[in-house]
């Protein structure tokens, strides 16, 4: 079995790391994530660059450029002959929930994958200590799949909660919670007077009842969350006819 990893924290990202020691014992890991932490980039790609790429060690590439940017060029080039079984991006340093995903590198990745035709999985530890169990869950869910392939054709967003292997309580497929809008943005003056602004904290959950990825991960539950990439809002479409009508 062959499996691309990526991720948005960094290729030298501990997550990265022990993700792939984890699955090397399984199948051929093959590597290629930024050459820094690109957190937030969602699917951003690099247009007016080119792309600078740097095999750093054995099968361990180094990109000078957004998540999306190392899944595309790993998929359309570096292994447009030889394509992996599954796409993997993370052990993400924190939680991908709810609105997070718009905005996330990681699920970025992995949806890149998706894309390009490949079963695909982001993971997200939330938190910064339990690495070696969110690996566990990830080499799991990878032996699952060989076993029996995942029954749609949706990527996979997986959130692990920061906790030993023997504290973790249950796997659930649960659906996207919702938070509240950002806290206001923090002011500040650079150290020669000038005005700096910083992203505020994220928003409270807002929508986090039974069922959600954020009442599983209280529960100290693995979430794991199918996503699709049809935006499209399909119970609107009669109403807005109508609207555009003048009706």
């Amino acid at each position: 079995m062959k499996i691309l990893l990526s991720n948005d924290d960094g290729v030298h990202a501990e997550g990265i790391r022990v993700l792939a020691d984890e699955l090397k014992q399984i199948a051929e890991v093959i590597i290629v994530a930024p050459d820094r932490n690109r957190s937030g980039a969602s699917n951003s790609l690099t247009l007016e660059n080119p792309l600078r790429v740097n095999e750093i060690a054995p099968n361990v590439h180094s990109v000078q450029g957004t998540p999306t940017d190392c899944v595309h060029f790993a998929l359309n080039e570096l292994m447009k002959d030889d394509y992996p079984d599954l796409v993997l991006s993370g052990i993400n340093h924190g939680a991908n929930l709810g609105d997070d995903v718009l905005y996330s590198g990681t699920v970025a990745a992995a949806m890149e994958g998706h894309f390009l035709g490949v079963q695909s999985i982001a993971l997200s530890l939330v938190g910064n200590t339990h690495f070696n169990t969110a690996a566990k869950i990830a080499r799991q869910l990878v032996e699952q799949h060989q076993r029996q392939p995942i029954p749609t054709n949706r990527l996979l967003n997986v959130n692990i909660p920061d906790v030993a292997w023997e504290d973790l309580s249950d796997i659930e497929v649960t659906r996207l919670g919702a938070r509240h809008h950002a806290e206001n943005m923090i002011k500040q003056l650079d150290p020669r007077g000038q005005q700096i602004y910083w992203l505020g904290p994220p928003g409270k959950e807002q929508d986090a009842g039974v069922g959600t990825d954020f009442h599983a991960l209280e529960q100290k539950k693995v979430s794991i969350t199918p996503l699709q990439v049809d935006l499209t809002a399909h119970e609107s479409l009669p109403s807005m006819n109508k609207w555009l009508k003048g009706s």
